[in-house]
C-alpha cells in the first residue's frame, strides 16, 4: 500500500487533493477487510475522503464504480452453466454471482457513522452526473435497490403532532411543509392547537 493510501486509511490529510484513484484504493481495502472494527474505520475514512474530494473526482469515482465493481462476467457465466446443468444450489450461487460488488461496498460504507447520509449524497452526485454519463445507470439501480430494502414504511411509526411535540420536530414541519406553507411559529400554533384538528406524521 502507498504512503498516500495509509494516510487516507487513517485519515491523515494526504499530500494534495483526494483523487478518484485514492477513493478506489479505499474502496478496495474496505471490501477486502473481514473484521468489523477495521471495516468501520475504513468506511469512515472513505466517507471523509469522498466528502473533501472535488466534484470532478467524485464523478470519476462513481464512473469507476460502474466500470470496475459490477458482477464478474466469468463468474456469472460459470454460475449460469452450473444452473443449466442442474447442480444443487446453483440458483443461489447464480444470485450471488449476479450481485454487483458495489452493493456490498455500499453496505459496508453504511456501517460508518454518517454512512447513510454519505450514500444519499453520493446518489445526489450520481443523479447530477447521470445525463452526461449513462454508464452510471447501473450504479443508480444499485442505490435504488438498497435504499428500497433499507427504507420502507414498515420501519416508520405514525405519531400525532401537537403543540407539545418537541421543538426540533415542529421546526422541521415549519421548514419542510410543501403543500400549505407555514410562515412562522404563530401560524403553526394556529394549525395545531384547535381541538377540532388532528395532525399526524411518520
Amino acid at each position: 500500500m502507498t504512503e498516500r493510501g495509509r494516510a487516507l486509511m487513517g485519515w491523515r490529510a494526504p499530500v494534495g487533493p483526494v483523487s478518484a484513484p485514492d477513493l478506489v484504493q479505499l474502496a478496495d481495502h474496505l471490501l477486502s477487510r473481514r473484521g468489523e472494527a477495521s471495516g468501520v474505520a475504513l468506511a469512515r475514512s472513505l466517507v471523509r475522503a469522498y466528502a473533501v474530494a472535488a466534484p470532478a473526482e467524485r464523478r470519476d469515482f462513481l464512473i469507476l464504480l460502474a466500470e470496475r465493481y459490477g458482477p464478474a462476467p466469468e463468474t456469472v457465466e460459470a454460475a449460469v452453466n452450473n444452473y443449466r446443468a442442474g447442480q444443487a444450489g446453483a440458483l443461489d450461487a447464480l444470485h450471488a454471482a449476479a450481485e454487483p460488488r458495489r452493493q456490498e461496498l455500499f453496505r459496508r460504507i453504511n456501517l460508518a457513522p454518517g454512512g447513510t447520509e454519505a450514500l444519499l449524497r453520493m446518489r445526489e452526485d450520481l443523479l447530477d452526473a447521470l445525463p452526461a454519463a449513462p454508464a452510471l445507470r447501473s450504479v443508480n439501480e444499485d442505490f435504488a435497490h438498497l435504499f428500497n430494502s433499507w427504507f420502507n414504511r414498515g420501519f416508520l411509526s405514525l405519531r400525532q403532532i401537537d403543540w407539545n411535540t418537541s421543538a426540533s420536530i415542529l421546526e422541521k414541519i415549519i421548514r419542510y411543509e410543501a403543500v400549505h406553507q407555514i410562515r412562522n411559529w404563530d401560524d403553526l400554533r394556529n394549525r395545531l392547537q384547535p381541538t377540532d384538528r388532528r395532525c399526524f406524521a411518520f
